[in-house]
């Protein structure tokens, strides 16, 4: 992903003058990988109609290439266990596992490859990919804030950022709903996804 910025204007890059990146930024060049326990990957749903559920993923490995001198050339890939979902619900928890949603037994991962990379100017990115649910693949786009980059007191070299972005679950098979009696529907369709990204640079 291009996940960089903090630039001063005069050193400010744009997909037509590659050329013009400050060097500081080709350091971040190379590969990473997701750090478990300093990243977050959530999702809200609405339920009832009244409310809002968050819930997150604790399981996951992901890597990045990140291409300092052309942001365009960042990649990312992330693998998510389905079976390690978390509402703070063991009851709906396990729902979600089963037949009516995610079905973790027949399809055990989520995966997001990315296809393409975007500078938007400033610390804003974009980034494209195939998401795959229950072995179907259908394209997200996620916007990008780059955190910053710094080396931590074990001597590792981090980048860190937040990312969103919202889907329709019914567009990859998760049409599981209830009626309420009052209209409307148990689970929205709508998912918001957030991101919050820390990666450690490989040795």
């Amino acid at each position: 992903m291009g996940i960089f910025g903090r630039t001063n204007d005069a050193a400010a890059t744009t997909a037509a003058a590659p050329a013009a990146v400050n060097p500081d930024l080709a350091a971040l060049t190379g590969e990473y990988t997701i750090d478990p326990s300093h990243t977050t990957l959530g999702f809200v749903a609405r339920h009832a109609m009244v409310t809002n559920v968050k819930g997150k993923f604790n399981d996951f490995t992901g890597a990045l290439h990140l291409d300092g001198t052309d942001p365009a050339g960042s990649t990312a890939s992330i693998d998510v266990t389905m079976d390690s979902i978390d509402t703070g619900s063991a009851d709906r928890d396990g729902h979600l596992k089963s037949a009516d949603f995610f079905k973790t037994e027949e399809f055990p991962q989520m995966t997001f490859r990315s296809t393409k990379a975007e500078a938007l100017g400033g610390d804003d990115y974009r980034i494209t990919g195939d998401l795959t649910i229950l072995g179907v693949t259908k394209p997200l786009t996620i916007d990008l804030e780059f955190n910053g980059a710094a080396k931590d007191p074990f001597g590792n070299e981090r980048v860190g950022f937040e990312g969103k972005a919202e889907i329709l679950r019914s567009e990859w098979g998760l049409t599981w709903n209830a009626a309420l009696e009052t209209g409307g529907v148990l689970v929205s369709d709508k998912i918001k996804l957030s991101f919050d990204i820390s990666a450690v640079k490989n040795a």
